[in-house]
Parts: C-alpha cells; structure tokens; sequence
C-alpha cells in the first residue's frame, strides 16, 4: 500500500514538473507606473495566447525608474521584453547589443503601442489653485518630480516644463529660466514615479505632483478616489511608451516567438482597450474615440518639436553636466 501510494505520489510529481516546465515564462521589465496596467495585460495575454495556441504561459514583471531598468537589463537581468517610457532607455540597450538596432521597426508606430502625457495632480479641492505650468513657479508652491537622471516620468515632466515656455513663442533661454524656477520649488527628487506618488501622498509632502496622466487611475485605486484632483495643463508633451524584445535574452531562452506574441498582444484591440482603461492613450482611434471623455484636449507639442529627439535632449539637458545639472545645482 505504501509502495503504491509512493509511486503515485511521484507520478503527481513528475507529472507536475512536466506541466511546470512545458509552460513558458517570460519577463517584462518596465517602467514605475506601469505596474497595474501590466498586471492586466499579462493576464488578459496569457488567455488569449491559451485559446489561439492551445499553450500555457506566464508573464513576470519588474518595475522601477525606466532609466534603472535599462542600466539593470544591460548589467544581466534576463528580461524577454521591455516596455519603457522613453527611447532613449531602448536605444542605451540597442548601443549595449541587447535589443535590435532596428528595434523601432520591429513593431508600428516606432515600436511604440501607447502614449501618455504629463499632468498636474493636486491634494482635494486644488487649495493652492494650480490650473497651469506658471502656478508652479509661485512662491511657496512645492513641486515633487521623479528625478530626470534615474527615470522617464522625470525626463517628460523637465521636457514638458520647457516645451510649455516654447509653445507660448518663448526662447531657450526664457524656458531656462522657468525651468530653473520650477525645480528651485522641488524639495526632494523622487526616483521613480511610483516613489514620487509615494512621497506626495503617504508622506504628504509637495502641493502638486508632475506626472504621467495614468497616474490618475492608479491614484484613485490605490489610495481612494477623492485624495486627488487631475489638473490638465493648457499644453504638454506627447510621451511615447516603446517596446522591443531583448534579442540577447530570446535567443538564449528560445523565447522570440512568444515575446512577439505578447507585444503584438499590446496593439490588439482587447490590448489598447486595457490600455485605454489605466488611462495610457491608445494608439486606436476607435478606442481612442470611446474613451474621449477619459483623455481630456491638450494643446500637445514632440518631442522633436523643440528638442531634435530624446537623444539629443538627453545629451544637452541630461547627461552629467548638461542643462539640467546646471540648472538643479544653482536652482538649489
């Protein structure tokens, strides 16, 4: 009796190994507030990509700074995909040889599935009055932003801040100026953008926090709806969310078809939809159009607008010693 109860055990076992095993995982390593978006993604992928193929599959995520994701993947964490908030992490990996050098062609839209823009949340009620990017000049106005060094979030606010002056018909050197202001206002620089909703509302720091318009769903799940107002400012920047399979990881796993798979998975209709839901802007207009209460009209400017690209913008504003280490250094 025992002998036959042993052997059934080890065929459950075994045969749970082989089920463990015959399922694919794979990584998705992306940026701060994407972590509820991705959460529902993956679950809606794994379905789907269960019914057309027949195949069990599991997809893992990992969050922080875009900026400290890149530098992570780059140093050996074994993503399958990534999924950040500026291209200028994808194109580090693709100078690294970890994603394609054509990586933007890989997928539509320059690889880039969802757009986002930056906003203002304020505490209840909006009791200093913030309607636009001058409110948060004002003397005695508390700012938090992520850091432009370690995160995407951070970048966007800096670039929306300084574009803001330039779609007004405002000079490099007037928007330097304002932005020199703007951050003179920040008390502490937050490293992500998940830390920085952390520092404004469980440290109760700032009277408006700079960030992506998805926030404003996230916000609202996690904390209660009514902690917050959504200010939309008069202009802001378009921020693209790139994709792109970490080519140096598939090819060791065996997993290029199934990464594939799962961002294709991102401009399927059910994929733009989630996406639409979280409040990130989908690039299908149908979708788009149904949720046009959701995604209030901004006067929106590029990147490409004021800037060349993200990579000259990270050259000239943020590399060490660029604009924003000379204004941040004196701004403080």
């Amino acid at each position: 009796m025992k002998n036959t109860l042993r052997v059934a055990l080890a065929a459950v076992a075994l045969s749970t190994s082989a089920l463990a095993s015959a399922q694919t995982t794979l990584l998705n390593v992306s940026y701060d507030v994407a972590r509820e978006f991705y959460k529902d993604i993956n679950v809606a992928f794994a379905a789907n990509y269960k019914k057309s193929t027949g195949k069990d599959i599991k997809v893992d995520q990992s969050h922080a700074g875009s900026s400290a994701q890149a530098r992570a993947v780059a140093d050996g964490l074994e993503a399958d995909v990534v999924t950040f908030n500026t291209t200028t992490d994808v194109d580090f990996l693709a100078e690294k040889g970890v994603v394609a050098k054509d990586w933007r062609q890989k997928f539509a839209n320059n690889a880039a599935p969802t757009t986002s823009t930056m906003l203002f949340l304020v505490r209840n009620g909006n009791p200093k009055g913030i309607k636009d990017w001058d409110d948060l000049i004002k003397p005695g106005v508390q700012v938090i932003v992520v850091n432009p060094k370690t995160g995407g979030n951070g970048r966007m606010a800096y670039l929306a801040a300084w574009g803001y002056v330039r779609s007004k018909g405002g000079t490099d050197a007037e928007a330097a100026e304002f932005v020199k202001k703007l951050y003179a206002n920040v008390p502490v620089l937050a490293r992500g953008g998940r830390d920085a909703t952390g520092v404004f509302l469980q440290r109760n720091i700032g009277d408006v926090l700079v960030t992506f318009e998805s926030e404003v769903v996230s916000v609202d799940n996690e904390f209660g709806k009514g902690k917050v107002d959504a200010v939309h400012p008069s202009a802001s920047i378009v921020a693209e969310n790139p994709v792109a399979i970490v080519e140096r990881t598939v090819n060791k796993k065996g997993t290029a078809a199934e990464a594939k798979a799962y961002l294709d998975f991102l401009y399927s209709a059910e994929g733009q939809e989630i996406a639409a839901r979280h409040n990130i802007r989908p690039r299908n207009e149908a979708v788009l159009k149904k949720y046009a209460t959701a995604f209030k009209p901004i006067k929106f400017f590029t990147v490409g607008d004021y800037f060349g690209s993200l990579a000259e913008a990270q050259k000239v504003h943020f590399n060490d010693g660029g604009q924003f280490d000379k204004i941040y250094t004196v701004g403080k």
